[in-house]
């Protein structure tokens, strides 16, 4: 029984992200074609160094798509330079003329290296990579951050919105500085994501405006969106998520040191902390046997004020984006609060945005991922399409 009740939460967990462990290494950097340079002295966006690998959904899928697996600069949450790691996929059909290019935010994976999204496109081992040959087959680039701390030095800052935002936002402006992607300043972008990449496209779509207004954004389609980060962490605490919420503080304190989560940690909270740093989210969803938070802290971090404050500082819903948004979100989502969602959407409808909202029936986690992409992609389709942004606010 205790083996089965593992197993299942590890199978909920695996929901939240729609990604599997990647089980090959990022691009080989002694194969690279590299630009690199002393991040300090480029600019956002810069691409520091680039090498050829290839995307495969599935293990041995070909994709008629050419891919590079790149660093880039970009900027933490605190406004420094930063290196971050993703992927560049281009169809190769012959097609004419400029092609869309889609900036997309995965879910979570966990927290080693070893989890990136670029650790597993090669190998077919990242399972959303089939959400993105949606995007490919319609003949869209598409740019896939790996997020700060994944495939590159220093630890995950998991779920910290503008740390998100930004590398979302510079991994589009990389992919139009990537020579030979036949992209260029007069692209017009997309974003997407759904859960964690949810909230990083979320993010993405709020800070556009003022961090990078030169990109021809169209529209952002997010969905599953942990819009508040305090409602999210409590609708947790006492079930399968619990271990999501431990993940989520070890995001924090890696953009915010200062915050000192050590200090907070019993012995079974340390041991879990540097399991979850090692591990990817379906071995760190089986480690995840503890209840509440309460079980590995001495107390609980998230209820004092500094917490708080750097928490609040990653919720959405402050600032109007700036171009049409499509926002959707189960209904019965087991993992983050529906009310976050419909929150979201009567803030930014209060804010003037066009927001497409689309609550999924019966829809939990995985549900509304799978369920919610094929409506995300086609509408898109019509923002690339020129056509008006509907809106239902």
């Amino acid at each position: 029984m205790k083996l089965r009740t593992t197993a299942l939460s590890a199978l909920t967990a695996l929901a939240l992200s729609l990604g599997l462990a990647g089980t090959g290494a990022a691009a080989d950097e002694d194969s690279a074609r590299s630009t690199a340079r002393n991040v300090a002295d480029a600019a956002p966006g810069d691409v520091l160094s680039s090498a050829p690998t290839s995307f495969h959904p599935l293990p041995g899928q070909p994709t008629n798509t050419r891919a590079w697996h790149i660093t880039y600069r970009s900027t933490t949450a605190k406004g420094a330079p930063n290196v971050v790691s993703g992927t560049v996929i281009v169809p190769q059909d012959g097609r004419p003329g400029p092609r869309p290019l889609v900036s997309y935010a995965v879910g979570t994976v966990g927290l080693a290296d070893q989890c990136a999204p670029s650790a597993g496109f090669p190998n077919g081992t990242t399972l959303e990579a089939n959400l993105i040959q949606l995007l490919t087959l319609r003949g869209w680039a598409v740019a896939v951050t790996d997020y700060e701390g994944l495939g590159t030095p220093g630890d995950h800052t998991y779920i910290v919105g503008r740390a998100e935002g930004h590398a979302v936002l510079d991994a589009a402006r990389a992919a139009l500085r990537l020579p030979g992607t036949g992209l260029g300043k007069d692209t017009p972008v997309g974003i997407m994501g759904y859960s964690q990449g949810g909230h990083a496209s979320s993010w993405a779509a709020e800070l556009h405006d003022s961090y990078a207004p030169e990109l021809d954004l169209k529209g952002t389609a997010t969905g599953g969106v942990p819009a508040d980060l305090l409602k999210t962490a409590d609708y947790n605490n006492g079930s399968v998520g619990a271990g999501l919420v431990l993940m989520a503080a070890i995001g924090q304190n890696a953009a915010y040191p200062e915050l000192r989560l050590d200090s907070y940690l019993n012995d079974r909270g340390r041991y879990y902390v540097d399991f979850l740093k090692r591990n990817c989210v379906i071995a760190s969803a089986a480690a995840g046997l503890f209840k509440r938070i309460s079980d590995v802290t001495v107390r609980n971090p998230l209820y004092e004020p500094d917490w708080q404050h750097v928490l609040r500082l990653s919720d959405l819903g402050s600032h109007a984006p700036d171009r049409p948004v499509y926002l959707y979100h189960g209904v019965v989502d087991e993992l983050v609060p529906y009310a976050a969602g419909e929150q979201l959407r009567a803030d930014w409808c209060g804010k003037g945005v066009a927001v497409q909202w689309q609550p999924l029936l019966l829809g939990e986690h995985v549900v509304g991922a799978v369920a919610g992409a094929v409506p995300a992609t086609d509408w898109l389709a019509a923002r690339f399409a020129g056509a008006p942004a509907p809106t239902n606010c």
